[in-house]
Parts: C-alpha cells; sequence; structure tokens
C-alpha cells in the first residue's frame, strides 16, 4: 500500500503580513476571552509619548474599563493610571514571541 504524501506550499511571510492586518481590538479581544489561549503568557508593546519609547507590559496586568471601547488601562510602578488608546499599541508577544505589530 502507497501512502499519499501531501505538501503544502505555505507563504509564512503571507500570514504574518494577514495577522499584522488585524486590528488591535480584535486580538486583544481573543486573547481576554478564548479560553484556549488561558496558559499562555501575554505581553502588550505601546508607544509611551511622554517617554518616547515602546513599555511592554504583561497582559494581565491590563484593565478594560466597562463601555470603554478606544483604550485600555495600566498602572506605572508609581500607581498612576494611564489611559493607552489603542492605536499606540504596536506589538503583541505570546511566550516572549512577537505575533503581530504595526510600524507606525
Amino acid at each position: 500500500m502507497h501512502r499519499k504524501i501531501l505538501t503544502f506550499n505555505v507563504d509564512i511571510e503571507k500570514i504574518e503580513h494577514e495577522r499584522s492586518m488585524q486590528p488591535v481590538q480584535k486580538i486583544l479581544s481573543r486573547i481576554r476571552w478564548d479560553e484556549h489561549l488561558a496558559g499562555h503568557d501575554f505581553k502588550i508593546g505601546y508607544y509611551d509619548r511622554v517617554e518616547r519609547r515602546l513599555i511592554v507590559v504583561p497582559f494581565k496586568e491590563i484593565i478594560f474599563p466597562k463601555n470603554e471601547h478606544f483604550s485600555f488601562e495600566v498602572v506605572d510602578q508609581e500607581g498612576r493610571v494611564h489611559s493607552v488608546p489603542y492605536h499606540r499599541v504596536k506589538a503583541i508577544y505570546q511566550d516572549d514571541r512577537l505575533i503581530w505589530h504595526r510600524e507606525h
């Protein structure tokens, strides 16, 4: 009996590009609510305009205020709450691997 070997032409760059085209709100919502992702360590990188650099925070430290559709909140080391608009999210990491990013 001969087994048929299936081969797939996978364009990794295309897959990564399509992933980077997904709206950040959709990805954050999936991380938040998909129970299959619960065992993973996620981090969010956002651009801080005051410090002029990327700040990376654990996803579990992000606060999603009720009825807020344009931003989330993070608490800094001094206990100050910062509102972060979704458009300032520049990177998402899963288990220390970059899974989503945008340049602009």
